[in-house]
């Protein structure tokens, strides 16, 4: 018997293995690259209704590289997956919060949950015609809701380079289209020098509060690198320090934080809800950098969004630098729900990838401004003739 349209039953999952060539290289702390190799995850319902998902695996943040994330998604969570048959919304949502953090190693996979998560949300929500207000008020997140953050939020410009030169014109460009916060990546040879080179252009914003400047390390230095890192730069105006210290050095961050007197933002440190909750017990959770690829999907993202609330802790929006709009979109959808997020990375489009999976590729506008999304799932358009001409290779395909 064929399904009624009301019902959610997966009936095909296409992994698509992309390589996208960057329009400049991206260098940060933990690594170099001039392409981007997300994995696209194609979920097809026996509706007709496809939905999309994607995982940017990076060793370095949650240990999975693609081989364990193509793994992961064939040997685990397709499998959980394959006896989906909800007919209702609520059924649907349960089922995506039910798959599996750990693969069949008990090795922790995120980034692959994540595109599976999101890839079956993308389809259910257009199944069932709802939409991001209905998750949350099925997850009894009470404080989140429409517009969220969208109202003000404008996302940061980046600075993630070795070649001076090429910074300082990325530089410019940011300041002359009004973007009001920018992120420096930090923890590289030269760093200081192009600290300097960023500290006397923006001098002037920065000291009257016009715009903010942050710093990444992403987890590059020990407490005693770090303390004498930054005496370097005690003179200048910044907003905060994202991931000074290793994943792992987290004992070290109370009294790191009392010599720094600036915000911390957690990244590398922040995957789960239990790192959440030791950040909390720690009495250093000043912000949690709260990127979907890396902490499992949206859903878990929005609880990780919840604990920040209660224990006051601000939120940024993080993002994989070299993600497609399926990542963004999923971003924008967290930002539609939830309140009061102060900083956003994301949407970079094609200003970085040379192409794009959608047809009108999400990037950030004058000042920042977030681009709009159409009504149903993500609200974007993936086109398969893109994704075809960007694999690496063959997809793979499992038929349900």
């Amino acid at each position: 018997m064929r399904p009624a349209l009301s019902e959610a039953v997966v009936h095909r999952v296409t992994v698509w293995p992309l390589q996208i060539p960057l329009r400049w290289r991206v260098c940060h702390a933990s690594a170099q690259r001039t392409v981007s190799d997300p994995i696209v995850v194609e979920l097809e319902l026996t509706n007709g209704v496809t939905g999309y998902g994607e995982a940017v695996p990076r060793s370095y943040l949650t240990g999975e590289t693609a081989e364990s994330v193509d793994v992961a998604i064939s040997m685990d969570l397709v499998p959980a997956i394959s006896t989906l048959r909800a007919s209702t919304f609520s059924e649907a949502l349960e089922a995506a919060e039910r798959l599996p953090w750990l693969d069949h190693n008990e090795e922790p996979m995120p980034s692959a949950r994540a595109a599976v998560e999101l890839a079956l949300l993308d389809a259910v929500m257009r199944t069932f015609r709802r939409t991001m207000n209905d998750v949350v008020q099925w997850m009894e997140l009470t404080a989140f809701g429409t517009p969220g953050s969208m109202d003000h939020i404008r996302f940061s410009g980046l600075l993630a380079t070795e070649d001076a030169s090429l910074l300082m014109r990325q530089l410019r460009k940011l300041y002359w289209r009004g973007f009001k916060d920018v992120i420096l990546k930090v923890g590289m040879p030269g760093d200081a020098e192009r600290l300097e080179k960023v500290w006397a252009y923006l001098k002037k914003p920065l000291r009257g509060g016009r715009m903010s400047l942050r710093l990444d390390a992403n987890g590059r230095w020990s407490a005693g690198a770090a303390r004498k890192w930054f005496a370097q730069c005690s003179h200048m105006t910044i907003a905060a320090w994202e991931q000074p210290l290793s994943r792992g050095d987290e004992d070290d961050l109370p009294e790191f934080r009392e010599f720094l007197k600036i915000p911390l933002i957690h990244d590398e440190s922040l995957t789960n809800a239990e790192d959440a909750q030791r950040l909390v017990d720690l009495g250093v959770a000043d912000a949690f950098n709260i990127r979907i690829n890396k902490c499992g999907g949206l859903l878990p993202s929005l609880r990780l969004a919840e604990i920040a609330r209660r224990a006051g802790a601000r939120i940024a929006l993080g993002c994989m630098i070299a993600e497609t709009s399926i990542l963004s979109a999923a971003g924008l959808r967290f930002l539609q729900v939830c309140p009061k997020v102060p900083w956003a990375e994301g949407c970079f489009g094609r200003w970085l990838l040379s192409s794009d999976v959608v047809r009108k590729s999400l990037t950030s506008g004058l000042g920042g401004r977030p681009p709009k999304l159409s009504e149903l799932g993500w609200g974007i358009e993936v086109e398969r003739a893109r994704l075809e001409a960007l694999c690496d290779g063959h997809s793979r395909v499992f038929q349900l």
